[in-house]
């Protein structure tokens, strides 16, 4: 079969699933728009340069730069863990496209992104549907879930072309600080999720002197090879990710690297497994944390901004892992906003809650296992920025959590 029989083979206004995140098959995704007059773009975390026209319909459950205040977007909230459920009951697709290194074998491998594509192919082959793969030379190859069986696959498109990689991060003071307040509380032996950012890369350097540590994470990137080559990780336990995104060194060092085994959604983000890791630590951030310990880190002004994500499946996990911990780590005060991040109450739908820490460059607020009135009393006192503890001391008075200081 060849990519336009595949195409016009498809129901009216299908839904195409794509590869996401940092591996979108940018060559086979135009082709697609080309040929279809009308259709529904469902893909994870889009980046800039997805089709934007009348008649494309872009849809995810955790939104990216390339569906950002889009007019049209249909945003569907779910925890990534359950996306694909969601395949297999309201969100059936018609097609998969996906981004794969060239056959090996009889095989091909989803590289640098796995994800929710294992279940969107399976969804698609119950629903009498086609898998159309990229192959491009540049893609490094993985294990685990990654691996693909060609029978899998109706159509193959041959388009090299480099990888994105990620720009290289800044470590600013404040993210350091914060970094180095998580990092003081992972012990040897940790299990760690972290994702891309000044704050994660700052925190995972920091543990460079730390041995036996492990990764159970979302995704990973260059900061994890740093930790491998300080001999900070337990050898004898595969890394264990969804997807990765960073530098050319990163993709080559994945490139046949059995330590790197790449799992789907449903493993790699399901709390009950993430609570099976030791000391799992998870460290994610928000946009604002409110004095019920609440966080916002989905939506903007009402409007989505991102979505949940796996946070809540990670900070459920961790929190029933032995010796886990959750951290929410953020700064206390938004530069471009002028606002604190530290509020009353959050004005937006909440992300997760329950935490064990939230921690700023300000210092570490401790969250579980104290009463309401303590939570609020720490995040005033050890989290927020100077600027704002007087007016939260007030407010937190109105809402009942506190007497007068």
């Amino acid at each position: 079969m060849d990519l336009r029989s595949a195409l016009g083979s498809l129901p009216a206004n299908p839904r195409v699933v794509v590869t996401g995140n940092h591996a979108v098959p940018w060559h086979v995704l135009g082709l697609v728009d080309e040929t279809l007059d009308e259709y529904r773009l469902w893909a994870l975390n889009a980046p800039k340069g997805i089709p934007d026209r009348d008649g494309v319909t872009p849809e995810s459950s955790f939104v990216g730069p390339g569906m950002r205040r889009h007019p049209r977007l249909s945003y569907v909230p779910s925890r990534l863990s359950l996306v694909p459920k969601l395949f297999e009951t309201r969100l059936r697709p018609d097609a998969v496209v996906l981004h794969t290194t060239p056959p090996r074998d009889g095989k091909v491998s989803l590289g640098a992104e796995v994800n929710v594509l294992p279940a969107a192919i399976e969804a698609v082959r119950r629903n009498d549907g086609v898998v159309i793969a990229q192959t491009n030379r540049e893609m490094p190859w993985t294990y685990g879930d990654a691996v693909l069986d060609l029978d899998w696959v109706d159509v193959l498109v041959e388009a090299d072309g480099p990888m994105p990689h990620a720009p290289v991060s800044v470590v600013d003071e404040h993210s350091a600080t914060i970094g180095n307040l998580v990092s003081q509380r992972v012990p040897d032996g940790a299990t760690l999720q972290a994702g891309i950012g000044a704050v994660p890369d700052a925190t995972l350097h920091e543990l460079t002197g730390r041995r036996g540590l492990r990764v159970w994470t979302e995704m990973f990137s260059d900061s994890v090879v740093a930790l491998e080559r300080a001999g900070a990780l337990d050898r004898e336990v595969p890394i264990t990710a969804s997807f990765l995104f960073g530098s050319p060194e990163l993709l080559e060092w994945a490139d046949g690297n059995h330590r790197v085994e790449m799992r789907r959604t449903e493993i790699t983000n399901s709390p009950s497994l993430i609570a099976r890791n030791p000391a799992m630590t998870s460290v994610n951030t928000a946009l604002q944390v409110d004095l019920f310990a609440q966080a916002n880190a989905s939506r903007i002004n009402a409007r989505i901004y991102s979505g949940f994500g796996g946070q809540t499946d990670f900070i459920v996990g961790a929190m029933h892992s032995l010796g886990g911990q959750a951290f929410i780590a953020l700064r206390s005060w938004h530069p471009k906003a002028d606002t604190s991040t530290i509020v009353p109450m959050v004005d937006e739908p909440v992300t997760s809650f329950q935490m064990t820490t939230v921690v700023t460059e300000q210092g570490a607020a401790e969250i579980y296992g104290n009463d309401e009135r303590e939570q609020a009393r720490q995040l005033i006192e050890n989290a927020a920025h100077p600027r704002v503890r007087e007016e939260l001391w007030e407010e937190a008075v109105e809402l009942g959590l506190l007497g007068h200081p």
